[in-house]
């Protein structure tokens, strides 16, 4: 039990990239307010929790939601998610008890969330507000894929219908099932080192356009074509996977406190899989984007749509990324389009100030 003004952070289970985005949140909370606890609530590893949040919090591993379930970052699995979805369903009550006993013995007075369907349920139950984090609900993801899905999705519906409030990120869907929906800006970490120094540390001599960062979340992909980058022996490829060959030109970062966002400055372009967290991160640092395809997921037209309005660009095919000698990184990047809307980069910042606020309020 705690006497601290303590918020409840609960992360859906799925990749990394949510952890990311509402960890940067939980870091600017703790910097304007390091009085305020924080209780994290999710089954992402704490090494990664802390690559973002340098002060203490509190790690609670439980997982109430499942995402989409997948062997890596493109391929899913629906068969499996649908019965974890089950699982979960049948499970909530017990799940909710064990929350809301939780939340009470901490004298938790709000609950932020990314943005797993339970988590309105339980702060209600738990008589606290809980505000949510996304540009997506799983509703969305789930619907269009049909069966027993849409059932599932109805249920996901009506559980964010009970959120007292919505901060909804761009590159998103409606979301129609909040009833409070506040637009915030783009969310992400800050770098957090010198770059010469870390040029200097990893040997990164290549010049800025020759400097290609390989980003593809948590899960990473099972079989990058690695043997392409020998074709570019002057240009240096930084790559978070361990598995990676030990080719003169890649750099391989397995030290948890680097993060991709800390070597996008030096980089001319970040490739990727469609997904927020890296999009947002990058277009926040004027990063230009190299993306894969990524089919059957609903989010994924949302964020491609988005980096051809905000970020210099290319969107590729399976077959370019997968089975060509990657010509595409000699081709001139696609700028954004010409337009006076301006994507707003503070939600980070605006976010975590409501809640600083809300906090002060109570005092």
């Amino acid at each position: 039990m705690t006497s601290r003004p303590s918020i409840y952070i609960s992360i859906t289970n799925h990749g990394f990239g949510h952890a990311a985005r509402t960890a940067s949140v939980a870091a600017e909370i703790q910097r304007l307010n390091p009085e305020i606890l924080l209780i994290l609530v999710t089954t992402a590893p704490r090494w990664l929790l802390e690559s973002y949040i340098p002060g203490d919090f509190i790690h609670r591993p439980r997982g109430f939601d499942i995402g989409v379930i997948q062997s890596d970052s493109i391929n899913m699995d629906k068969e499996a998610t649908l019965q974890k979805l089950k699982e979960i369903r049948e499970q909530q009550r017990s799940i909710i008890a064990g929350e809301v006993s939780f939340i009470q013995q901490n004298r938790v007075s709000l609950m932020l969330a990314d943005i797993p369907p339970l988590a309105p349920v339980i702060a209600k139950t738990a008589g606290i507000p809980c505000w949510m984090i996304g540009n997506f609900g799983w509703d969305f993801i789930y619907s269009p894929w049909g069966g027993e899905f849409v059932e599932m999705a109805d249920w996901i519906h009506d559980c964010f219908s009970q959120c007292d409030r919505l901060f909804r990120l761009p590159m998103h869907e409606p979301m129609s099932a909040f009833p409070i929906i506040e637009d915030r800006g783009l969310t992400g970490g800050v770098p957090r080192y010198n770059l010469e120094e870390l040029r200097d540390q990893f040997g990164i001599n290549s010049p800025k356009e020759k400097t290609i960062l390989l980003s593809f979340g948590g899960l990473g992909l099972q079989r990058i074509p690695y043997q392409n980058l020998q074709l570019f022996p002057d240009w240096k490829f930084i790559a978070f996977d361990r598995l990676a060959p030990d080719y003169p030109n890649i750099i391989k970062i397995v030290e948890p406190n680097y993060r991709p966002i800390d070597f996008m400055p030096i980089c001319g372009r970040v490739i990727s899989k469609p997904g927020f967290s890296t999009f947002s991160e990058a277009i926040r640092l004027n990063t230009p984007i190299v993306t894969l395809i990524r089919e059957g997921f609903a989010e994924s037209p949302l964020l491609l749509e988005g980096i051809q309005k905000y970020s210099y660009h290319q969107i590729i095919k399976p077959g370019e990324f997968f089975e060509s000698n990657w010509e595409f990184l000699r081709q001139d990047l696609q700028p954004p389009r010409q337009s006076e809307e301006m994507i707003k980069k503070d939600g980070t910042e605006s976010i975590a100030q409501t809640i600083v606020n809300y906090f002060q309020s109570k005092i």
